[in-house]
């Protein structure tokens, strides 16, 4: 999820994403889709930071409700997944799930359609 500047993911401590950032903050996340001839592919580097502030936290378990329906509770150390949504199938469905947001150094979009293009921007 996009919000203030940054791109915002969870992921469990012991799932291997978790793990990595444990030992590396500096990541890429990628967006795209299937197709080959329509469609947008973005890729952003930077370094994950957790997310603690519960006002953020709120903001952002509001969008991820409302763009992919995926019901998450703020606690204390990031999400908690609702009995009514999705549910993990390695973790502990009480456990805390951490937030993560990159605040991009740089991003790389590819577009694809009749003509295919590539911008790059460095922050």
């Amino acid at each position: 999820m996009w919000l203030d500047g940054a791109l915002h993911f969870s992921t469990g401590l012991d799932e291997q994403k978790g793990r990595n950032l444990g030992r590396n903050p500096n990541c890429v996340l990628t967006t795209g889709n299937n197709s080959y001839r329509q469609g947008l592919d973005v890729v952003v580097e930077g370094p994950a930071e957790r997310v603690n502030d519960r006002t953020t936290l709120e903001r952002l378990a509001e969008l991820w409700q409302s763009k992919i329906a995926w019901p998450y509770d703020v606690v204390e150390s990031g999400f908690r997944h609702r009995p009514e949504g999705p549910q993990p199938e390695t973790a502990d469905a009480e456990e805390a799930v951490p937030v993560f947001g990159v605040k991009p150094s740089k991003v790389l979009s590819f577009g694809r359609g009749e003509r295919f293009t590539q911008t790059r921007y460095r922050f």
